[in-house]
């Protein structure tokens, strides 16, 4: 026994002695058994009560279940000890009126566009279900012939070109996958397609990855993936209030003047409803890349299978409720950490979002506790929980649109998270938070394996096939943010320096969106125990204790520095000599260089008490990523201003890196690229600012 705790004793006097960014050495011991402390606070007991009653009706946005979901949680805040009240917004969030898919040629058929009811989940069962739709679709009635486009993304159409296939005039039917839902519909009506339907092959997420759903995880039959289909990369929030909150009496454009909604209907179907379509289907047969699970020959088409196909929509607005509770600052109460994850859902939600949202609430409980103990944050703490995720991030846009001059002066980070499920640990984020949030995996443990998480993270390896700005050297690195949840009106539109946490493992979508994401699936097959809902508790309670407690932010540009110059590479490979990135590299150059003198203020300045001068380096350091913003935006899309990450035009979800020069140069306008260019260098030189005004206030000039 004596040896075993001589053991023990060790282990934790080595953790006292890990480096935490920010702290000085003197604090370090003090740092970690708080740590301590709070990670062993949060319950997983008390997340599978929240989700339960959280996710025990349909919520969609807009609705009375979606605003009391949002009392729920405003309850739990204030019965915490919190300061908490809910901000209310509108948008137009459109719900479907008709709906009708039939094949009229060559035989006929009548889509169900139901998911069925499984006896072994009531949920299932609940009226209130929103109908299986995609939202922001544009409305019509078609009959035409149908195309299968594969997974409908521009390379994709590229190949019907040199085949001689013109979509011009038809219905495509794509697949889900390779690319964001929104990114479907889009590309199709560029090419003249008047309409287009998206199925779940069970290639991707059905019966041939596994068991399907209640018997398995994945997707059954006639399971459907709802979703928003707004063209979230040329701005995201309310549709009709692009730039400014959407309040009561507040300007609107017209629905003919929103850039970000679909000129088609586009609708999700699932494979039951898909599979006579593409069985009566001609033409060519499919190259091996686009034949899904399915039994029988995938052809192309045209027709002829042909289709009548009619949608209609009540474009209301409706109301959005956003829950903010606080935790006020003792030191830097001006200073903010912002943590949020949504609460609405496609229909209860239990994965997307809830379980997210159930770890947050725990992590609030965990502060709140921390604080009747005698803790308090030297920065302000706000979390919260957004509404209207699902259908564009609607509540955090809206929310973060209105204090955007005070979150401009104020903002530090913001942390989100959405689903949490078993799995290995996910982060994304600003590069500059690279080094910080080794440091917090290296100090956290996975639940299951007993490994630290960075040991986890080291061990992945990225698939051959990943984009080129997807790939990374060895060991841990934050992967680029792209859009797919509230982080983007952050770090894309404001210049707050983010992060996307959470947990997840393989298989674990195929209820994605659908009637089956309840709590008897996600209990089941999710986070059966809820221990990944208190492992990403302990995360996100110690990356905000960091946060809010280092004297000195816990940036670091030498990563930073190196992650942009691999961007630069990247795009040199597919540009050649088109592209003068010299005076980018100069002020790269610049950026390490002052990285290093940053480090050399830094290992004296931490320990100092100056708070004036503290202040002022903090000011400056969470201004940096404000230096990297766009005067003008990004091309065609001026909502997004970040130089360094933006969504993809065509990718949605996933990131462009050097967004502006990535994207001309892979569409051959140089001009474009070079301008792009001189915008990248002119960001840079503004970070570089901003990081020598920190280094002087450290060195007390």
């Amino acid at each position: 026994m004596k040896i075993i705790l001589a053991v023990l004793a060790s282990a934790a006097l080595a953790a006292a002695q890990e480096p935490i960014r920010g702290f000085p050495e003197s604090e370090w011991a003090a740092e970690h058994a708080l740590e301590q402390k709070a990670i062993a606070l949060p319950q997983a007991a008390r997340q599978k009560t929240y989700l339960e009653r959280m996710a025990k009706v349909p919520h969609h946005a807009g609705s009375a279940a979606s605003a009391s979901v949002a009392e729920y949680g405003l309850g739990l805040f204030k019965e915490f000890g919190l300061d908490a009240h809910i901000e209310n917004y509108e948008a137009l969030i459109p719900y479907p009126a008709s709906r009708t898919l039939e094949m009229v040629s060559p035989v006929r058929f009548r889509a169900a566009l139901k998911e069925p009811v499984i006896s072994q989940d009531p949920y299932t069962s609940d009226a209130t279900q929103l109908p299986t739709y995609n939202a922001y679709s544009g409305a019509g009635d078609i009959t035409a012939p149908v195309i299968y486009v594969n997974y409908g993304v521009p390379e994709d159409y590229e190949y019907l070109a040199k085949q001689g296939i013109d979509v011009k005039g038809k219905i495509v039917i794509a697949r889900y996958g390779k690319s964001w839902r929104g990114t479907k519909p889009k590309v199709a009506a560029e090419h003249g397609a008047v309409g287009c339907l998206i199925y779940s092959d069970p290639r991707d997420d059905g019966y041939f990855q596994g068991d399907v759903y209640p018997k398995g995880a994945l997707r059954p039959p006639d399971g459907v993936q709802r979703g928003s289909v707004m063209d979230m990369p040329l701005y995201v929030g309310d549709p009709l209030s692009p730039g400014w909150a959407s309040e009561p009496g507040s300007k609107r454009l017209s629905i003919s003047e929103a850039k970000s909604l679909m000129t088609i209907p586009v609708m999700p179907i699932s494979y039951a409803d898909a599979t006579p379509f593409l069985e009566h289907l001609g033409g060519p047969v499919a190259p091996e890349s686009w034949r899904g699970a399915l039994g029988f020959t995938y052809h192309i088409g045209p027709g002829p299978a042909t289709a009548h196909f009619a949608l209609s929509f009540d474009n209301s607005t409706r109301p959005l409720h956003d829950v903010i509770a606080t935790i006020p600052g003792s030191t830097y109460p001006d200073q903010w950490v912002i943590y949020g994850n949504h609460h609405d859902g496609w229909v209860n939600g239990a994965h997307d979002p809830i379980s997210g949202a159930a770890s947050l609430l725990e992590t609030a409980r965990a502060l709140a506790e921390l604080r009747k103990q005698g803790w308090q944050p030297k920065r302000t703490i706000v979390l919260t929980l957004w509404d209207g995720e699902e259908f564009g991030l609607l509540g955090s846009t809206e929310w973060a649109e209105k204090h955007a001059d005070e979150l401009n002066r104020k903002a530090v980070v913001y942390i989100n998270s959405d689903t949490n499920s078993k799995g290995a640990m996910g982060a994304s984020g600003s590069h500059t938070l690279e080094i910080f949030m080794k440091e917090v995996m290296r100090d956290l443990k996975d639940p299951q394996n007993g490994k630290t998480l960075l040991e986890i993270s080291q061990t992945r390896r990225d698939r051959g096939d990943a984009p080129a700005e997807e790939r990374l050297p060895p060991g841990f690195h934050l992967g680029p943010l792209g859009a797919g949840s509230d982080y983007v009106v952050f770090i894309d539109h404001l210049g707050v320096a983010s992060l996307n946490l959470g947990f997840g493992g393989p298989n674990l979508n195929g209820v994605y969106h659908s009637i089956y994401d309840d709590p008897r699936w996600f209990e089941e097959f999710g986070d059966p125990g809820f221990a990944y809902g208190a492992a990403l508790s302990q995360v996100t309670t110690t990356t905000l204790l960091r946060l809010a407690d280092a004297p000195v932010l816990p940036f670091e540009f030498g990563e930073f520095s190196a992650t942009v110059r691999r961007y630069v590479d990247q795009i040199k490979k597919l540009s050649g000599t088109k592209v003068d990135f010299e005076p980018v590299l100069a002020e790269i150059q610049k950026t390490e260089t002052g990285a290093k003198a940053f480090e050399a203020a830094l290992k004296t300045a931490v320990s100092q008490r100056d708070t004036a001068l503290l202040a002022k380096a903090n000011q400056e350091l969470f201004e940096t990523e404000r230096g990297l913003m766009l005067a003008k935006g990004l091309p065609g899309r001026d909502w997004y201003r970040h130089s360094i990450y933006a969504p993809g035009m065509y990718t949605g979800y996933g990131a462009k890196t050097l967004p502006g020069i990535r994207e001309a140069a892979e569409g051959a306008r140089w001009e474009e690229a070079n301008a792009e260019a001189k915008g990248v260098a002119q960001a840079l030189e503004q970070l570089n600012q901003h990081l020598e005004q920190a280094t002087r206030a450290l060195a007390g000039r």
